[in-house]
Formats: C-alpha cells, structure tokens, sequence
C-alpha cells in the first residue's frame, strides 16, 4: 500500500506463469550467423549438424546465459533476435485506468477480466438494496468486494454512494430495468424477498447469472476498479515496456506494475534487456 496525493492505492500482483527461455533465440541467432559451432551451449553446437531430437530442445530451452545474446543486445544492439523469447505474466489487482495505459504496448497478447461478465453482484447487491430503499446496505456490501485500487475506506464509500446514484438515476429512467440487471429466472424472488436485502442479494447470488449484465452497467464504474489480466510480451518489447514504464515521467501505477513485473523476471533475461551499473 502506498499513498500518493493524498489518497492510499494498494499495489498490484504479478506471477510470472510461462517463460519461454533464451535458447531459442540463441539458435535462430546462430542461424543467421551459421556460428553453432561458436557457442558455449552443446545444445547449440549439436544442432549444426543435425536436427534436435526431444532431449537436445530440452536442452535448449534450458539455457541459462548466451555469450552471442550478450553481445547483440549490448554491443551491435540487434534487439530483433529477441523477439523469439516470450514470457507470460498473471497480473492481479492493477486498475482499469493502467489498462489503457498498457494497452498502448501493441505487440503483445493480452486478455482482460471483463466487465460485460463479471460485473453481476454489484447489480445484485443494487438490486437487493432498492427492496429496502437501502444505500447504505449497497455501500456496505459493495465495500466487501474489494474492487477498487484505492485502500481508503471513506473515499471508496463516496465511489460505491456514486455507484448508487448512477443506477438510481439510471432505474428510474428505464422502465424494465429489473429485467436488464436480473436473470429471467430469478426475476420471481424480487416479490419473495421483499423488504429483506440481504435474503435477497444472497438468492439472486445463488441463482442465474445475467448474460453480459455489463453492456447496461458498464458507465457506473471508474478507473479505480481493479482489473486482472494475463499478458504475453516478447523479450523485446518487454525491454521497450519496462524502458518507458519504470520511468518518473511514467503514471504512478504502470510504474508498480512494471517494477512488480521486473522483480518477477528472470535474471537470464533481465541481463540482456536492462543495463547494469
């Protein structure tokens, strides 16, 4: 947790899920060279001559250090080769306004939590609270959830009360809109539970969940909500990433995500993307 401008933010969660290795960029190096014969990994050396049997690309893609990578990356600064290295990251706990942010990273595969799917306990803990007219019931379990960056309890309750009021305006405005926040089949516990949120968030929990709920919902939330994803960089456009992001004049959150993912990568691949010293 750390404070900036006044307002506390936890920090986000990465796991290095899949890496890929340096070997491969190795060989396709020595490829363009035809210089196997020059490395200090047998595995390397072997495959001059001959096709890599399945022990021979294990080897491979257990090579821990290349003196060819050092030198192209540092001294003729031939950063393409390592584009054939690639590494996966799971990434929790970052927030919506860092994904449009790191969205602007284009060579890379990325998949994100989404709001059209998984937005469907705010709307039934709405939902639940108008049976009372009850905000304060919405706050409180909305504050359960955890969903945003920001760690001050008082200032996410003004988020959750904005929350609150957007989908109040919002259900005023629109007639049917328990059949847009609600699952069809769930629809009937709305009469069973009346006067009893809690009953009723828990049955409506319990029940169908409402297909791509966000498509109505997805203006109540801001860029403070957290947001899990999983991402693939190549090595070279890690090193373009973690070059502008771990930066001062980078926004303060990419900056931790990007030092949470250094922290999390390898060192065989740190040693050909960030300079020592």
């Amino acid at each position: 947790m750390e404070e900036m401008y006044g307002i506390k933010y936890s920090k986000p969660e990465v796991v290095l899920i899949q890496d890929t290795g340096i070997g491969v960029a190795e060989a396709a190096a020595r490829t363009c060279y035809d210089s196997f014969e020059n490395s200090e990994n047998e595995a390397i050396k072997y495959i001059e001559n001959s096709m890599p049997d399945d022990f021979t690309c294990q080897k491979i893609n257990e090579i821990e250090s290349s003196n060819l990578l050092n030198d192209l990356a540092w001294t003729y600064f031939h950063h393409s080769i390592l584009e054939h290295a690639n590494l996966s990251f799971l990434i929790r706990g970052t927030s919506r306004g860092v994904l449009q942010e790191h969205a602007r990273h284009r060579i890379q595969a990325i998949s994100v939590r989404s709001t059209r799917y998984t937005m469907s306990s705010v709307i039934n803990a709405f939902v639940a609270s108008e049976t009372s007219q009850d905000k304060d019931f919405f706050i409180d379990k909305v504050l359960g959830f955890d969903m945003f960056v920001t760690s001050d309890e008082e200032y996410n309750k003004i988020e959750i009360g904005t929350i609150y009021d957007k989908l109040r305006y919002q259900s005023k405005k629109v007639e049917d809109f328990n059949d847009i926040a609600v699952a069809k089949s769930s629809l009937e516990l709305l009469n069973e539970f009346v006067g009893n949120p809690e009953a009723l968030f828990e049955a409506l929990e319990a029940g169908k969940k409402k297909r791509n709920v966000g498509d109505a919902f997805k203006h109540i939330i801001t860029d403070n909500v957290k947001v899990d994803m999983v991402v693939t960089f190549n090595l070279r456009s890690l090193k373009n990433y973690f070059t502008l992001r771990d930066s001062g004049a980078a926004y303060f959150q990419i900056r931790w995500l990007a030092q949470e993912m250094m922290r999390k990568t390898p060192s065989k691949y740190l040693d050909l993307i960030i300079k020592k010293g």
